[in-house]
């Protein structure tokens, strides 16, 4: 199947991040591009160890500012881990202001409770982050692994592998914290205005 030369350019254009020529629609206006310099936090919630990663939008390789996990014990009320959540997330706003919050969409969970548990820890990030004047946007797990591996069931350890390649980290990150890092990645990836994949602000 031959290739026109303008569908060329367009793949090119693709390839190296440019954005298409045509003005965006009315209804792409509300997504803002991240760009050079442009500081983005990934949240991977999670009750007992939720990851956190901020990074700085660079060309060709974006740079992290930090990443971990906030981990809560189990002799730990589940106030206590929320309460801990929603601090840590306070702090990661005032000490790295970030303009943008990617976090993990709700998924089906085979068990209700771990569903409810999986929420308020959400939950406990989104207030704290909201709180801050971020714009915060969804990504489902799926698709993040889909954009980072190349395919959309791949293990953790298998993102946590390639979000150390294309971060060019000395050491494999924590999962979770290598999770909230691919949040921040695939967001950076799925820019283009105009984009089927663009994600609309929660």
């Amino acid at each position: 199947m031959g290739v026109s030369s303008k569908d060329f350019e367009n793949m090119l254009s693709r390839v190296q991040g440019k954005a298409a020529k045509d003005a965006p629609s009315k209804e792409n206006l509300s997504f803002v591009a991240p760009e050079p310099g442009q500081t983005i936090l990934g949240v991977d919630p999670s009750l007992r160890g939720t990851g956190y990663g901020v990074i700085k939008v660079a060309n060709p390789v974006s740079e992290v500012l930090t990443m971990g996990v906030i981990k809560c014990p189990q002799s730990w009320k589940r106030s206590q881990c929320l309460a801990a959540i929603s601090s840590k997330m306070r702090k990661l706003v005032k000490d790295h202001s970030p303009q943008v919050c990617v976090i993990e969409s709700l998924f089906y969970a085979q068990n209700y409770r771990t569903a409810l548990t999986m929420g308020e820890a959400r939950g406990a990030s989104l207030a704290a982050i909201a709180e801050g004047g971020l714009t915060i946007y969804e990504l489902a797990p799926r698709k993040v692994k889909q954009a980072i591996v190349g395919y959309g069931a791949a293990q953790k350890e298998a993102v946590a592998k390639m979000v150390q390649r294309m971060l060019q980290l000395d050491e494999v990150p924590q999962e979770d914290a290598a999770d909230a890092l691919a949040l921040a990645l695939t967001h950076v990836q799925i820019h283009v205005p105009g984009s089927l994949n663009q994600p609309k602000p929660l």
